[in-house]
């Protein structure tokens, strides 16, 4: 998220990560090292800020994860962004997470953020958007919720109508490393359930039923997914530069660790394209100052 808002001409004055995998991560393309664990820091402690910007764990709302919400103690980060808020009341904040967050619990966790939200005096819009319409060839559905302290207008971006080939994605297969190839046997299951006639470049799902899918475009890239459930043509794991081609990071990006990190830092990521979109539309939205209109279904919610 960092990315797009600084080559917009923002400036990052504070970041926050716990994991000491991810945050040599950061240290190694930004040059600091993020503040640990958000809920031992005091929002008295944070440096005032114009933009807030969070992805907070997904796991408590995904359908990959047991879908608990806030019994799950990820889920109540939620609440330490709303502390943040409440003390350094930000002119604008931009929130992420899975698309279930918005239909978990038949929507009424989606609505007790609303509520808090709305209790902070922000007019706040949300959206899916689907990183597929902003030009990569990865289907990635997020929730966007995006906030304002004034009551201005904001509308979210629109699909360009077109994504990257994989053409412009994949690594040549001879420059792969072997360990990234799946076995003989994978291999030769892959093909035995794929129904439909393959194509080349693909890039081959399974889903959590078996099924294979061969498709133009990568399904969503995930922290704590089966490592063969993405198949180069069948036969390979996406390398780690095309996974990072994959979620529209620049080619001097870097992880630093081994394939699990990597896998698990690119999966807990977000489509930089995608924020970048939703990024210049906020600048302008709190540029013009338009009065807004309030969405229908937050009138009938409050």
């Amino acid at each position: 998220m960092r990315i797009p808002f600084e080559r917009l001409g923002g400036t990052c004055v504070f970041s926050s990560e716990w994991d000491k995998h991810a945050q040599k991560t950061y240290a190694h393309n930004f040059g600091e090292t993020p503040a640990g664990d958000i809920t031992k820091i005091h929002e008295a402690n944070i440096p005032n800020h114009d933009l807030l910007l969070a992805g907070f764990p997904c796991q408590p709302f995904s359908i990959i994860g047991d879908k608990l919400g806030f019994e799950d103690t990820r889920g109540t980060l939620f609440f330490d962004i709303v502390r943040i808020l409440k003390k350094k009341q930000p002119s604008a904040f931009l929130l992420e997470n899975v698309k279930q967050l918005f239909t978990h619990n038949k929507g009424r966790t989606f609505s007790i953020m609303q509520e808090q939200l709305y209790r902070l005096g922000y007019t706040t819009y949300h959206k899916v958007l689907n990183a597929l319409d902003f030009g990569l060839p990865q289907k990635r559905e997020r929730i966007f919720i995006v906030g304002f302290q004034s009551p201005i207008a904001f509308e979210f971006p629109t699909s360009i109508g077109r994504y990257k080939p994989l053409s412009e994605i994949l690594e040549p297969d001879e420059d792969i490393e072997s360990s990234l190839y799946a076995s003989m046997h994978i291999q030769n299951s892959r093909r035995e359930k794929c129904k439909c006639i393959p194509f080349f470049p693909s890039i081959w799902h399974e889903n959590k039923g078996g099924n294979i899918s061969v498709l133009p475009y990568s399904c969503a890239l995930r922290a704590g997914a089966s490592y063969n459930y993405l198949l180069v043509n069948g036969i390979r794991r996406p390398s780690s530069r095309e996974m990072l081609r994959l979620q529209g990071f620049p080619e001097n990006f870097e992880i630093i660790g081994n394939q699990t990190q990597f896998r698990k830092q690119i999966g807990n990521s977000v489509a930089v394209p995608v924020v970048k979109a939703i990024a210049e539309n906020m600048l302008n939205a709190l540029q013009h100052q338009k009065p807004a209109r309030q969405p229908e279904e937050q009138l009938f919610l409050f």
